[in-house]
């Protein structure tokens, strides 16, 4: 019979089942029949083999393969027998030549005397004649004689209406330099100007971005770039000044000058110039001329200062009285300088041009004391030996030829260009190039017979003595509007570019054709006797 437990009864079995766990505990430590507290106990380890292992184990199978065994097998092979075999072409046939009729002897012999004196008097003639001189064949395209690369400004400087008043290359001959100043009547001591320089080799060039610009408290008048230095490049200011650039340094561009002491001169300097130290060849020092009629030598110093070392004064009562000058004014004591050059084989020669109109031949070894009553540092010298046949007005340029120790060329106000020797004081030949003001003459660096000139209608000219000696070969105009040009300079190591500057402040490099580059035969035979004809 089935019976329920009441709620009561399970709690006191609960109870009661508590106690016994806790007796028998106690009894199964301290033994059977002494009771005691709870304590731990060790048994042994217990395992459950698993099943599902053992399943897996018998449905495991093993295999394994094996490729079929490779057949190797060695063979060798040997040639057996050889051949030689010889090709030879088929001899020779005989080529029959056509018969050649015999000559006449007697007749023949009879002909020759008859036209012997003819022959030899037509080769007498061709061997006498200079007709084929200097010719050269030319199978190459004909070319322009001149055609303009760059055309190259500053605008600021030409937006204070300044003129390009000298041009210069420097000793690579990549490089072409300006001076910004004013060439007309006027004060431009004060007035702020600027000197320019383009890279022409470098890519990307800007003709209206100079690589170099050098800011000038007064008027540039000229400028020359150092012989070895590529990026030392002089100038003369209106104020009388003297500076030295290195136009590298574009932040801190001033080397030397001379600042405004007695030693300055106190006129627009007209012209500089490099000459190597007599006994030291690789310094330089630089060489002004001047309106005030001094001539000096500068030697850049520490402290960026140009010093005085040398120095000339071209005093009127101490000028060769060779030829009839003008008289000069009362009271006046100098004559001023306008323009230098130096002789290519005698480095103490030297031509000035001046503002009286005539050219004088002058030493850098002359002794004598200059009558003068300007300051001075350095003793002065009276440097005029010579006196040649004056222009009609002031000389603006002079001109050494770089093939002929006594040749030089001048230009002046008067339109011309004359041809001197050192010898006489009578020019050679004398040309009017322009009925205005003739600025700038310069003699070719690789043609003996050839030479520019800048005029005052604008045009840029180029004279080849070989062809004509009255009239240019070439003219081309640098203005539009007949501006003048004021200088020109070619270029020594790139020897088909010249530069040329003008007054709407543009520099024109032009490129000459070979035929004002390649020496002609007996060009330098022919300058001789152009310099020997007329000073016999």
């Amino acid at each position: 019979m089935a019976t329920s437990a009441q709620p009561w009864q399970l709690g006191l079995a609960g109870s009661a089942g508590a106690e016994a766990l806790a007796t028998s505990g106690t009894a199964s430590t301290e033994g059977p029949e002494r009771p005691g507290p709870l304590q731990d106990e060790t048994l042994g380890v217990a395992s459950v083999p698993s099943q599902w292992r053992g399943v897996q184990g018998i449905r495991g199978e093993t295999k394994s393969c094996q490729t079929a065994s490779i057949a190797t097998a060695e063979a060798s092979v040997q040639a057996r027998k050889h051949v030689d075999a010889e090709v030879q072409t088929e001899a020779p046939e005989p080529v029959s030549l056509p018969s050649v009729p015999r000559y006449n002897g007697p007749q023949l012999a009879a002909f020759l005397r008859k036209v012997e004196a003819m022959v030899t008097r037509e080769l007498n003639k061709n061997w006498q004649s200079h007709a084929f001189d200097g010719f050269e064949v030319n199978w190459a395209e004909q070319q322009q004689m001149v055609t303009c690369l760059h055309t190259l400004s500053y605008p600021p400087a030409q937006g204070q209406g300044l003129h390009v008043t000298g041009v210069s290359w420097n000793s690579t001959g990549s490089v072409v330099a300006c001076a910004y100043g004013r060439l007309d009547d006027g004060d431009w001591s004060t007035l702020r100007s600027f000197v320019c320089a383009w890279n022409l080799d470098r890519r990307g060039l800007s003709p209206q971005q100079p690589s170099a610009v050098v800011e000038v408290p007064s008027a540039a008048m000229c400028l020359a770039f150092h012989p070895t230095r590529p990026s030392h490049v002089a100038g003369g200011l209106y104020s009388g000044e003297v500076l030295v650039w290195d136009m590298s340094r574009p932040e801190d561009p001033l080397l030397w000058r001379t600042g405004l002491t007695d030693d300055t001169h106190t006129d627009p300097v007209y012209q500089v110039v490099w000459l190597p130290e007599p006994r030291h060849s690789h310094r330089f020092q630089v060489l002004s001329v001047a309106a005030d009629g001094k001539v000096l030598l500068w030697q850049g110093v520490g402290a960026g200062r140009l010093q005085l070392s040398a120095g000339f004064a071209l005093a009127v009562q101490q000028l060769p009285r060779n030829t009839k000058l003008k008289k000069p004014s009362r009271g006046e004591a100098e004559v001023g300088a306008t323009a230098v050059a130096f002789s290519s084989f005698d480095p103490s020669l030297f031509v000035l041009g001046t503002e009286g109109g005539f050219p004088l031949k002058c030493s850098l070894t002359a002794e004598e004391a200059a009558v003068t009553r300007m300051p001075s540092s350095v003793p002065l010298r009276a440097p005029a030996q010579f006196t040649f046949a004056p222009h009609g007005g002031p000389v603006y340029s002079v001109s050494c030829s770089p093939f002929h120790r006594n040749l030089f060329l001048s230009a002046g106000t008067d339109g011309h260009a004359h041809l001197y020797s050192m010898l006489q004081a009578q020019p050679l030949t004398s040309l009017q190039l322009s009925h205005k003001y003739l600025f700038a003459v310069r003699w070719s660096p690789v043609r003996p017979l050839v030479f520019a000139a800048a005029s005052g209608e604008g045009d840029v000219q180029l004279f080849d003595l070989q062809k004509s000696s009255q009239k240019p070969t070439v003219s081309v105009k640098q203005t539009e509007d007949e501006s003048p040009v004021y200088c020109l300079e070619f270029n020594c190591q790139q020897t088909q570019l010249l530069a040329a500057g003008d007054a709407k402040g543009m520099v024109k490099v032009w490129q000459l054709s070979s035929e004002f580059t390649e020496q002609g035969a007996r060009e330098t035979e022919l300058l001789d006797q152009l310099a020997s004809e007329v000073a016999s």
